[in-house]
């Protein structure tokens, strides 16, 4: 399964390399007040991806804090001993993962 995976990715690789490679054309970003940006269009887009994904992250930034104060709010307290939550028996071993 391992194999399939990794023949899975270089498959995406080589294609997305391939993409890259028909497409070096320059292109032409107009701006405001008649600015211009010339560059090939594998970098447009590049770039284009790698600005959706940092806002992505950002816009999701605040959820993530607001979940994880929830969580540590949730938690339950433990001892001074470090002996887990208060009250609470701590099993010495994992349970046993049925068919894996």
């Amino acid at each position: 399964m391992r194999v399939l995976l990794w023949i899975l990715r270089a498959l995406i690789f080589f294609v997305l390399f391939a993409f890259a490679l028909n497409n070096q054309h320059l292109v032409t970003v107009h701006w405001f007040f008649g600015a211009q940006w010339s560059t090939p269009m594998v970098i447009l887009v590049l770039a284009t991806f790698s600005l959706g994904c940092a806002v992505g992250v950002l816009v999701m930034v605040p959820g993530w804090w607001r979940h994880r104060r929830e969580a540590r709010s949730l938690r339950p307290t433990v001892d001074a001993a470090g002996g887990g939550p208060q009250g609470a028996a701590v099993p010495s071993a994992p349970p046993p993962r049925d068919g894996l």
